[in-house]
């Protein structure tokens, strides 16, 4: 072993110097000690001093300024380079199977529960919305508003912990005067945090969506009433609902494809959003839950707008409180200035990758989002009270610091 280790210095000595051998050029007592084939009792300090001397300029450059370089570029841009090399490493999910959806509101119900290939129910179904709440007042508004015309009963559980332990104001309670309208269609409970340090926050999301399970049980949902899953964010469209609760044969559960922004309704990002979703209730068998329980979705279906918030201090609350907590690698991250600028231009806030499953797709949405101008088909109540919700429609990207 021994003598493996001479030669593999032996041949290094031998590269350093262009293929000559250091020591047959010089007369220096350590590096004569230690070329000598027949020396092993070298100390290894003496041994990397000769090495070091066998290294010309160009090596010396590359270990100590080109190596220190690639780790510093890998430990700061390492999750970028994750995320695009993610074609390699993961395979895309299986597709939906695609509903087309049809609607116009001078259509009659019948014709469009036909259109879908369903038939028509004598009355509609009764329909629950079920929410976990943390601090998106602006957005559970606009939602409220939306679905206020078909929803039975609304359902909201807060608590008073982010999902990554951090502990948090009742905020749904401290606004419940601004909800007054759905009062007496509410069910609203509220669970203590766990405070688990070091937890994976998924564990306390888990925890909170089970605790919401038992809440639309106490709200009085019945088998074949419909229950709406998503986030808050996450906002089916009014006549999407009305349609499923008045049309029958309709999946037991059916995802929702929503129109996916960011920051406000000016930055459409894709079509691609499907985690909401509309269950028939089944007792014993449906459970609230947030990932895929179903390969169909139903096209055109909503919105989902993410990080949609009226304040700088609420986009700091969110980066720093939801599951994807990790994203935010540096402090600077969550500096005030950067975060406006990024919203006004349609950056990302984790500076991160797209995250897709193709390298065309990857490239094709790299870079920041384009600005669209549109304001059409979007939630009345947000149109109607333009002036107060400004901050969310096109052309109005600035952000009040409180």
């Amino acid at each position: 072993m021994a003598l493996n280790s001479s030669n593999f210095l032996e041949k290094v000595y031998i590269m350093a110097e262009g293929g000559s051998r250091y020591c047959s050029k010089k007369s220096d007592d350590i590096c004569s000690n230690i070329c000598n084939e027949d020396s092993g009792q070298s100390s290894t300090i003496s041994r990397v001093k000769c090495i070091l001397r066998g290294l010309d300029l160009k090596a010396l450059i590359f270990i100590f300024v080109l190596v220190p370089s690639v780790i510093f570029a890998l430990y700061v841009h390492g999750q970028k380079i994750s995320y695009f090399l993610r074609p390699l490493w993961e395979n895309p999910p299986k597709p939906f199977h695609e509903i087309p959806h049809y609607y116009h509101e001078n259509v009659s119900m019948q014709h469009l529960c036909k259109l879908h290939g369903w038939k028509t129910r004598e009355f509609p179904r009764r329909v629950f919305d079920a929410v976990l709440f943390s601090n998106e007042v602006d957005l559970l508004t606009v939602r409220w508003h939306e679905l206020y015309p078909y929803v039975t009963e609304f359902v909201l559980l807060e608590s008073n912990s982010t999902f990554t332990g951090i502990p948090k104001p009742l905020v749904f309670s401290s606004h419940r005067d601004r909800f007054k309208f759905v009062e007496p269609r509410l069910t609203y409970g509220m669970i203590p945090g766990r405070f688990q340090k070091g937890e994976n926050p998924f564990v306390e999301e888990a925890y909170q969506r089970l605790a919401l399970d038992y809440l639309i049980k106490k709200a009085g949902i019945e088998d074949d009433d419909l229950l709406i899953m998503s986030d808050v964010d996450e906002i089916p469209s009014r006549h999407t609902i009305n349609l499923l609760r008045w049309c029958d044969d309709i999946p037991p559960a059916l995802h929702l494809r929503l129109k996916n922004y960011l920051y406000s309704f000016e930055f459409l990002l894709d079509n691609n959003s499907w985690r909401a979703s509309v269950h028939r209730y089944q007792s014993g068998k449906t459970t609230y839950a947030h990932f895929r329980q179903s390969d169909v979705i139903l096209a055109d279906a909503g919105w989902h707008c993410s990080f949609c918030f009226r304040r700088i201090s609420e986009f700091i609350f969110k980066m720093k409180a939801y599951s994807h907590f990790d994203r935010v690698r540096f402090k600077r991250f969550l500096n005030p200035d950067r975060i406006q600028k990024v919203i006004c231009k349609g950056a990302n806030l984790f500076d991160m990758i797209p995250e897709e499953y193709t390298f065309k797709e990857i490239i094709g949405k790299m870079g920041p989002i384009p600005h669209s101008y549109s304001a059409v088909h979007l939630p009345a109540y947000l149109l109607e009270n333009a002036d107060d919700y400004r901050f969310l429609l096109p052309g109005n990207c600035m952000r009040e610091s409180g």
